[in-house]
């Protein structure tokens, strides 16, 4: 093998190691912020190192340019959509992951999870009209999800 060719394969294997980061990452952490910083970071990543193998492959022309303004291109816009998507989150009060959120009474582990939520999806559910939302997807709930518990355990559970 060549200089070139052994380049070009380490950059190739740089990439699909930075992909498979970005998805493990994205499949693993456990909220929109991780798994959004974890997709931008190693997901641009392995896509420029991607991009450059072949930029390095074609040599100097016209596909070259074209992979180079890739490149760059998403070099920028990837880490700008991820903070784009992060920040709507936090304006809609989404809330991250920390140790204190996990630990807190009421809230379900994965075992008691509902069928429909056992793809590890998350879905968006109110808290009955306060306009708060909560992540169900990760089995949290809210003060007044409990107390409306409590109060179907009180009378029966008659609904």
């Amino acid at each position: 093998m060549t200089p070139m060719e052994l380049g070009v394969a380490a950059l190739l294997v740089g990439s699909v190691f930075f992909a498979f980061v970005a998805a493990v990452g994205v499949i693993r952490l456990p909220d929109l912020y991780t798994r959004a910083h974890a997709a931008s970071k190693s997901d641009t990543l392995g896509a420029v190192l991607g991009l450059a193998a072949v930029a390095v492959v074609y040599g100097a022309g016209i596909p070259t340019v074209k992979a180079v303004f890739l490149l760059v291109f998403m070099f920028f816009t990837n880490p700008t959509a991820a903070h784009a998507i992060a920040r709507a989150a936090y304006d809609q009060d989404i809330e991250p992951w920390t140790k204190e959120t996990a630990d807190r009474p009421g809230r379900a582990s994965d075992a008691d999870r509902s069928a429909d939520d056992a793809d590890g999806s998350e879905s968006l559910a109110t808290d009955g009209g306060s306009g708060s939302t909560t992540d169900s997807g990760l089995g949290s709930t809210t003060d007044s999800d409990s107390a409306a518990a409590d109060g179907d355990a009180e009378d029966g559970g008659d609904r």
